[in-house]
């Protein structure tokens, strides 16, 4: 038998639309899982990440949702809950990030960032966690950062958020994993993609963060798609709390 076959497992990916996210639900698709994607702006019908999953001969139902919205985050929860199909796999990746020095960082900046990046993360976390408490199987991923382990710079909504999340990760393993629930988070380095596009056009810092990668190059989103798997599989089943860096050796230098 293959521990990495995902095969009749449902999938919800957040931030699906493009970057990371749409990596991570090919990827899942690949590896045999059908995917409801979530997305503020996700396309009714032919979409980018729609079109991925279906060619792997998976299923792909879209969600439009502003995760930065409370309300909106229930109304999502509450509509995977009813679902006939339970959710397996809970890919919480959506992201907002804000660039501003912290004596300037505006409070609706912040607000917006912690809203997106911690809370709705956690609240969807904890409603689909319920039901997989109850069934006693469940794989929760989060998407962290290089920042949850640095502090960065002009980011600080951002690293507080990411920085959350290395915790809140932490802190649900330490209560689910009894439950037979792993939750555990992804840790990107310096992806292209567009949330790094500032940095990346800017020449001099662009360079300053290549000379500290020992791989030499900026990682591409499906760099994140091995890792995903895993953790999305039953290779996985005794990898609780884990924060696992993809970052091209960055935190090693």
């Amino acid at each position: 038998m293959n521990p990495f076959d995902l095969t009749g497992r449902l999938a919800v990916v957040t931030g699906c639309r493009r970057g990371i996210g749409l990596a991570m639900a090919e990827a899942l698709a690949a590896a045999g899982a059908d995917v409801i994607g979530v997305s503020a702006a996700l396309e009714a019908t032919g979409s980018e990440v729609a079109e991925r999953v279906g060619a792997h001969g998976r299923s792909f139902v879209p969600y439009r949702a502003d995760l930065s919205d409370r309300a909106a985050v229930r109304a999502l929860a509450g509509w995977l809950g009813q679902r006939e199909r339970p959710i397996d796999i809970l890919v919480n990746n959506a992201g907002a990030i804000r660039r501003a020095p912290a004596a300037e960082h505006a409070d609706t900046d912040w607000e917006h960032v912690l809203e997106v990046d911690l809370s709705a993360p956690f609240v969807l976390a904890r409603e689909i966690g319920r039901d997989m408490i109850r069934r006693g199987t469940g794989k929760i991923i989060f998407t962290a950062s290089m920042l949850s382990f640095q502090g960065g710079v002009n980011v600080p909504g951002y690293a507080a958020a990411k920085s959350g999340i290395a915790g809140l990760t932490r802190a649900l393993a330490n209560e689910w994993a009894q439950h037979g629930v792993n939750v555990n988070a992804i840790a990107p380095g310096y992806i292209s993609t567009d949330n790094t596009r500032a940095l990346r056009d800017q020449p001099e810092r662009n360079r300053a963060i290549l000379e500290r990668i020992p791989a030499g190059r900026w990682g591409r989103p499906d760099d994140l798609a091995g890792v995903t798997v895993f953790l999305a599989s039953d290779a996985a089943a005794y990898v609780h709390g884990a924060v696992i860096p993809v970052d091209g050796g960055w935190l090693a230098r």
